[in-house]
């Protein structure tokens, strides 16, 4: 499970195998045992949400908007070549 990045009290990470064929780029946020799911492109949205308070996926969601580009390049750069 790569962990990209922390902030904010979340963890930001996606996993190594991400479905056959993979999903698109996305990213999971956790904290505290609840977590999120946030596609990536063609925008950010909130895929799903396991008890994170509104506050919290409010902040995820700024976290995520800010780097998002850098999430994208961490889930290319992990994902190349193994299509």
């Amino acid at each position: 499970m790569p962990v990209i990045f922390r902030a904010g009290g979340f963890r930001f990470h996606f996993f190594s195998y991400e479905g056959s064929p993979r999903e698109p780029a996305h990213v999971h946020v956790t904290r505290a045992g609840a977590d999120a799911k946030f596609w990536l492109e063609p925008q950010v949205r909130m895929a799903y949400d396991r008890g994170l308070t509104g506050a919290e996926l409010r902040r995820a969601t700024e976290i995520i908007i800010l780097r998002r580009d850098e999430l994208i390049d961490a889930w290319n750069d992990f994902f190349a070549g193994t299509d």
